[in-house]
């Protein structure tokens, strides 16, 4: 009762890489709450599913397994949550901000009358002061997140419902194993009790997943442009100067919504979330959106004709000049000294 849950997605037997890292978050949610940590898993041949999330700390694991619960569809896994949280009554409800945790959390917190923040960039627990009644609330769900365009960022509280739901973007928080051996109890449900025949009106005759064609997230070392590249050709030199670092490339919103790279390389609050052990800042102003993207980067190189651009607060190296200026040195130095 009162535990933090983390809702799983799976792709066939295997859990999301985004629910391993809120596995990951919840469980130090849940141990400064002093309560367990409980994750659910609803999909088919679910066999052992357990120990891909178990050794992340996990306390109890709710396996839901039958035909119709893969591919997702959103009327069983609604029923599931739904039913299975007014049952379980917990305090906080994590899940990813994903194509299915963008369908399945409004449902979940508008049937439980709960509130939900989608695109949280940090978790933390705190106490909060309602000023106007004079009554402290403990250990809440700080839920931040960039607000009006990025230029503030705002902590949402859920003082008097529960659960508090919140979504988190793969990538914002880090996937770490807690122990290989964790002991936890694993109950397997009978999904009939929980999700009415009705629910599986909706059927997925085909299903198409297409890959991704690079890397971004995973790569050690991340070359990014941002509107200061001038031009859709401006960002060839990226491409030339990734080629030679063995690197990534990525923009920032303002470099996509002005054509220069395309949608899938957006890093930021509304693209993906980097944590590369080097990451180029070339043209980029730094916008609290994209700086939420790329800030746990492990060195940060930024080259800007800008002095006070926002990025230059947080690199640990500043290039003071123009790009057209820097990045064609750059690629002239690290092509004679790859050779």
């Amino acid at each position: 009762m009162n535990n933090v849950f983390v809702y799983c997605e799976m792709e066939g037997a295997h859990v999301a890489d985004v629910s391993l890292e809120l596995l990951t978050k919840g469980r130090k949610l849940a141990t400064e709450l002093g309560c367990q940590l409980e994750a659910i898993c609803a999909g088919s041949e679910l066999t052992d599913v357990e120990k891909q999330v178990l050794p992340f700390g996990v306390d109890r694991v709710h396996v839901f397994d039958a035909p119709g619960l893969f591919p997702y569809t959103s009327l069983p896994h609604t029923s599931i949550l739904v039913n299975l949280f007014k049952q379980e009554k917990p305090q906080i409800c994590l899940m990813g901000a994903t194509v299915i945790g963008r369908d399945l959390g409004p449902r979940v917190s508008s049937a439980l009358t709960s509130g939900l923040t989608a695109d949280c960039t940090q978790l933390e627990i705190g106490d909060h002061e309602d000023k106007k009644s004079g009554v402290t609330y403990k250990n809440l769900l700080y839920q931040i997140r960039p607000a009006f365009g990025g230029n503030i960022v705002a902590t949402i509280v859920n003082p008097e419902h529960r659960p508090q739901m919140a979504t988190v973007r793969e990538g914002v928080m880090k996937k770490e194993i807690l122990d290989e051996n964790y002991q936890g109890e694993v109950i397997r449900h009978d999904v009939a009790k929980f999700v009415p025949e009705t629910d599986y009106v909706v059927k997925v005759i085909d299903r198409h997943v297409e890959k991704a064609k690079h890397n971004l997230k995973g790569a050690p070392i991340v070359v990014a442009g941002g509107y200061g590249m001038g031009s859709k050709e401006g960002f060839d030199m990226l491409f030339e100067l990734a080629k030679e670092l063995h690197a990534e490339v990525g923009g920032s919103r303002a470099a996509v919504d002005a054509g220069f790279c395309d949608h899938d390389r957006q890093i930021g609050q509304t693209g993906v979330t980097v944590h590369p052990k080097l990451y180029i800042a070339c043209g980029i102003s730094g916008q609290i959106q994209h700086i939420a993207g790329m800030q746990d980067a492990g060195i940060i190189i930024s080259v800007n004709s800008d002095p006070n651009a926002p990025i230059n607060s947080i690199a640990d190296y500043v290039i003071n000049g123009t790009v057209e200026e820097v990045i064609p040195k750059l690629i002239k130095y690290y092509k004679k000294n790859s050779k």
